[in-house]
């Protein structure tokens, strides 16, 4: 596994702090671990919440992957902008959003767009908009296999929203979605046991469905932690943070063999007493929702949290009397997705230096 280093960016002083640095030949590396472990690459809806680049999103078709799934708007914006052939927006979409995404569906017809439903509300107000706007739209029932924050249990009443979907005028059923995003035992064993009993009640739900002469035409299951288990099953696949990874992730599922693709760039700015370095990561710099540390600096993963603000982050260190006011590091996030998402431009580390940007394309909230 390769951990890139800050000696290997020559111009790395160039660079303003702080800073997102993506290593694409690592992002291609965890592609293909992806296509690996799914088999084919017809298997993988990735969701691209994580990077929000359409130049990821480009590698990623390079690779024969057709299919994406996303969570706001903008993503699917950008997807269509990617020219993808087949979009889930994995959020169920309320407000203006329904009419928003419908229109985006009406202005690109050679695209499939689809998305996911829990309630007989939602699905009246997408059919209405579908049908205002002489359209059909895919929709998938997003089922609560125990993580208990979007979709409706897989029980009767599931398999009744079912029947409704199906018997929409402008609606297409799609299938169903089963996201358990919660499943994080770090045991791989006990992991597969607990992703497999939980699927057990979506299996039966399959099986009312199929009893009662519905067609299932996909199911999309899985996060991160859990698609190589759900990759046993007739299934698409949606994993998101393996494409950069982060040491949350990495530090917790040992057997998946991803590699740490987007890095932070810091400086030292001060050092306000001795043993404490400040460094330019605040909260607005690296997502700050876990608990501390939030990030891992290479070459001081032994200093200790001192505290987090805004724009500051202070940590302790042995090593800090041989550090001066201007030093560069890097440092590997906990949690890359919201990282990400505190960027507007990625600087793109190849062949040994900074080459260019990236642009976050899809982390705007209010569109154009």
């Amino acid at each position: 596994m390769t951990t890139p280093s800050i000696i290997g960016l020559s111009n790395a002083d160039e660079l303003p702090s702080p800073a997102l640095i993506i290593y694409p030949e690592l992002v291609k590396a965890n592609i293909r671990q992806m296509i690996a472990i799914a088999g084919d690459p017809d298997r993988l809806r990735p969701h691209v919440k994580t990077h929000k680049m359409a130049e990821i999103v480009a590698l990623q078709m390079q690779c024969g992957i057709r299919k994406f799934k996303c969570s706001t708007l903008a993503e699917a914006r950008m997807l269509v902008t990617s020219e993808v052939e087949d979009m889930l927006l994995a959020y169920q979409p309320a407000g203006p959003d329904i009419q928003d995404y419908v229109q985006l569906a009406k202005e690109n017809p050679d695209a499939r767009f689809s998305t996911i439903v829990d309630n007989q509300d939602t699905i009246n107000r997408l059919n209405t908009a579908c049908a205002n706007s002489a359209i059909a739209l895919g929709v998938f029932l997003d089922i609560n296999s125990g993580m208990n924050r979007t979709g409706i249990a897989p029980n009767e009443s599931a398999a009744e929203l079912y029947a409704h979907i199906h018997q929409a005028s402008n609606l297409i059923t799609r299938g169903l979605h089963v996201y358990d995003g919660h499943i994080h035992e770090s045991n791989l064993e006990k992991r597969t046991r607990q992703t497999n009993q939980e699927f057990a009640t979506v299996e039966s739900l399959i099986k009312s469905l199929n009893e009662a002469s519905f067609d299932i035409p996909k199911i999309v299951a899985g996060g991160s932690p859990t698609f190589p288990i759900h990759a046993k099953r007739d299934v698409e696949l949606s994993p998101g943070t393996p494409l950069l990874w982060d040491f949350g992730y990495g530090d917790t599922f040992h057997d998946l063999p991803f590699q740490h693709a987007a890095l932070l760039y810091t400086r030292v700015i001060s050092k306000p007493a001795p043993g404490l370095l400040c460094f330019d990561l605040g909260h607005k710099a690296v997502a700050s929702e876990m608990e501390p540390p939030r990030v891992r600096l290479l070459g001081l993963e032994d200093a200790t949290f001192v505290s987090h603000s805004e724009e500051h982050l202070v940590l302790k260190s042995d090593r800090a009397s041989k550090i001066s006011v201007g030093d560069s590091f890097l440092g590997i996030p906990k949690h890359i997705c919201p990282t990400v998402a505190l960027y507007n431009k990625a600087a793109i580390a190849a062949d040994g230096r900074i080459t260019g940007y990236w642009n976050v394309a899809a982390r705007s909230r209010i569109l154009d």
